[in-house]
């Protein structure tokens, strides 16, 4: 793409539903050649700059394996060789790493840095995780619901059926809750969001009215599932949250995942998970570890949709 074209991915919003529907036929395609051991080498020579300021195991094996696996290779940034906004402003370090990077994914704490890099980079630069937003943790999500849920009789994706779908979010109004908000406004299907008091989503932030048609919130967590298609939650203290942990532990106790919530929701919810999880805090072992839980495929999904997302940002559609 030229320079004038560059498009970054920062939010959920910032595609739309039909760029999601090209991504997760895209995603489905890439994901099969993997399987059968076939070459899909479209990066090749282009690099990824990856800069972590919060630590990941999934982030970063899902980003690295994904860009080897297109025939590129990436450059390993943490807080030791790059701090954002410290050791030199966000707007030089974006001007430097574009110029000798192809694409840049960032996890960060704060969505402004986020947002000041990529208002500077000559590349494109993707969210890897802010505090406010986890956008390619929704895409792997959706591609894993409709995996099991969407497909059609000849075993293809019907991305259409994500429409209507019902989502129980269940926990923190963190940067998973959203973006499940602005997911759901663009995919049109609802989320029912239920929160202890004083962890409520908030809608300014997720960008979605709190008069959207596409959310409802629950006092009762139970009330939230029922009938839910789609169950999912996080830990009760995120990264960056550590010091308010006691609080949270005592808050967040009638929010977990149990399996008499999931006998709430439809018989044939899915849960997930973006991981890693507490057994016993947000999730029981017997659902995490149960015939709903769908966690693993969820996981090794951010791979096979961040390969499609990283050869769209580059490439275009193919």
């Amino acid at each position: 793409m030229s320079a004038t074209a560059i498009k970054h991915y920062l939010q959920f919003k910032d595609f739309t539903a039909a760029e999601y529907a090209y991504l997760f036929e895209r995603a489905w395609l890439i994901k099969h050649k993997f399987k059968t051991y076939q070459k899909h080498h479209s990066l090749c020579d282009r690099t990824l700059a990856m800069i972590f300021e919060k630590a990941s195991t999934r982030t970063r094996v899902s980003f690295e394996a994904g860009m080897y696996q297109l025939g590129g290779s990436v450059v390993h940034l943490t807080t030791g060789d790059s701090q954002l906004g410290r050791a030199e402003p966000i707007e030089d370090s974006a001007r430097v790493i574009s110029r000798m990077t192809d694409l840049v994914m960032i996890r960060t704490y704060e969505q402004s840095k986020i947002e000041r890099f990529a208002a500077h980079s000559r590349v494109p630069v993707i969210n890897g995780l802010t505090n406010e937003f986890h956008p390619c943790q929704i895409l792997a999500d959706l591609f894993t619901w409709l995996e099991h849920r969407g497909r059609r009789a000849d075993g293809t994706l019907d991305v259409g059926a994500l429409r209507g779908m019902t989502v129980a979010w269940v926990g923190d109004g963190n940067n998973m809750a959203n973006t499940w908000l602005q997911a759901a406004q663009i995919l049109g299907f609802g989320v029912r969001v239920s929160t202890p008091s004083g962890y409520e989503v908030k809608p300014e932030i997720a960008g979605v009215a709190a008069a959207a048609n596409c959310w409802q919130v629950f006092d009762d967590p139970l009330q939230a599932c029922a009938g839910a298609d789609l169950v999912t939650t996080d830990v009760w203290t995120s990264m960056g949250f550590e010091a308010e942990n006691a609080a949270r532990q005592h808050a967040f106790g009638a929010w977990c995942v149990t399996p008499q919530l999931m006998a709430q929701a439809h018989p044939e919810a899915l849960f997930m998970h973006c991981l890693p999880a507490h057994r016993g805090e947000e999730v029981a072992a017997e659902v995490i570890d149960g015939p709903q839980s769908v966690v693993w495929d969820e996981a090794e999904n951010r791979m096979h949709v961040q390969k499609a997302l990283m050869e769209y940002l580059l490439l275009g559609r193919q």
